[in-house]
């Protein structure tokens, strides 16, 4: 479900979509939009983030990508981590049901 990335920017476009820009080990920039935030850092320490890839037609089938997120202290860039743990993926799962759910009603 994620790739390897190195750091991130954000960005806000003029619809109000949040955007953060990934950097792969071979300098590549793709723009993903933030689907949600998940505050995990009462379980587990940290928070994490849903992304897709930026300007897919909201119709259309897409491979979300989920990443523990380590924000600066500026609170304008951070890392991206993998996920470690199999109860951190069940938590994002069980908050992304939640979220279809709520969306489909």
């Amino acid at each position: 479900m994620a790739e390897h990335t190195h750091d991130h920017n954000h960005d806000h476009d003029h619809e109000g979509h949040e955007h953060i820009t990934l950097v792969d080990d071979q300098g590549n920039e793709t723009l993903y939009e933030i689907l949600l935030t998940v505050d995990g850092t009462e379980e587990f320490g940290r928070n994490y983030v849903l992304l897709y890839p930026a300007g897919v037609p909201e119709d259309e089938d897409v491979e979300l990508q989920a990443y523990a997120y380590i924000e600066n202290e500026d609170g304008t860039e951070g890392d991206l981590e993998q996920i470690e743990t199999e109860a951190e993926w069940d938590m994002i799962e069980e908050v992304f049901n939640t979220f279809m759910a709520e969306e489909e009603e």
